[in-house]
């Protein structure tokens, strides 16, 4: 394992923050993962943070093959020593200022060292998290640019594929950037952020080396997890509340539903009583559930899979 520094952002006040890239294997650069970049990912960086550790055990047993792996565990440690989702100066999202500018604001900045660093990879693959706050199912998330390759996407294992048409503003993410340049990009969801969800963290790094594996780029046996569903984003039916208070989930990601089931209750935060229930609109399948104890009216709290099982 060989450990670079790929951009270091100087600090008056505190130590300056060194953006860390962690190479496994020799040979050309065939897979680069990147971590958070965002403060509160904390579930994403720990995930990366075990991709680490089970590549240095594979690189002592010669389990990699002629390639190189590429790891960046985060890139915006500086807000989550903060505690801030953004960066703590200006509150811009580094995951919307790719590729970046290296003459320009410090985020531009980042993203253009970042991006030098890992555009010539063959795959890459992200960690990041929803602008919703709530929990998924574990998924790899696609950009329809006409140039993704859902197949590949299947080699995860995870249970589902989903694809996504960009709107403007992706134009500024990694995985939006890495296709441009003809990489194989994909970004991975588990269910939690700011928490960690243990299970759904071994899921996602066997899903990596699952796919590592099946790529020839290292060797590793494993489970060989599921048969992705390929769905559409759009094809997700939003569910939204009709009232303000504090929200009382019912369902979570992954339970299967009928139409009337009573998903969630919305609770007077004065009174206590129920105020309104949130009732399954049709058969199907939980994909995103919403995770804050407070909403407001027509904030979408569930989006939904339906007649997932005909």
């Amino acid at each position: 394992m060989f450990q670079d520094i790929v951009y270091t952002v100087k600090s008056p006040y505190r130590d300056d923050m060194h953006i860390m890239a962690y190479r496994f294997g020799r040979g050309e650069t065939a897979a680069c993962i990147v971590g958070p970049t965002r403060g509160n990912e904390i579930q994403q960086q720990y995930i990366c943070s075990q991709i680490i550790k089970e590549l240095a055990r594979l690189e002592k047993t010669g389990a990699i093959n002629n390639y190189e792996i590429m790891v960046i565990p985060t890139i915006n440690q500086f807000s989550t020593n903060i505690e801030k989702r953004f960066w703590g100066m200006d509150k811009t999202d580094i995951n919307r200022m790719f590729p970046g500018n290296p003459t320009g604001e410090t985020t531009e900045r980042i993203a253009a060292a970042v991006f030098e660093k890992v555009r010539n990879c063959s795959y890459g693959i992200q960690f990041g998290s929803f602008h919703t706050p709530g929990e998924f199912i574990p998924h790899v998330r696609v950009m329809d640019t006409g140039k993704q390759n859902t197949s590949l996407a299947n080699l995860f294992g995870l249970p589902y594929v989903l694809l996504k048409k960009p709107q403007p503003f992706d134009a500024g993410t990694l995985n939006y950037c890495w296709q441009t340049e003809e990489t194989s990009a994909f970004s991975i969801y588990t269910p939690a952020t700011a928490s960690i969800d243990e299970m759904s963290a071994r899921q996602a790094v066997s899903a990596v080396l699952r796919f590592l594996t099946r790529m020839g780029i290292i060797k590793y046996n494993c489970h060989s997890g599921y048969i992705a569903s390929t769905i559409e984003e759009e094809g997700l039916m939003p569910i939204k509340t009709d009232v303000s208070g504090i929200y009382r989930p019912l369902k979570k990601p992954g339970d299967e539903v009928k139409f009337g089931d009573i998903l969630a209750e919305v609770v007077d935060p004065i009174e206590g009583e129920v105020i309104s229930q949130i009732i399954a609109p049709s058969d199907g399948v939980i994909f995103f559930a919403h995770s804050k104890p407070l909403v407001v009216q027509n904030c979408i709290v569930y989006k939904m899979i339906r007649r997932l099982h005909v």
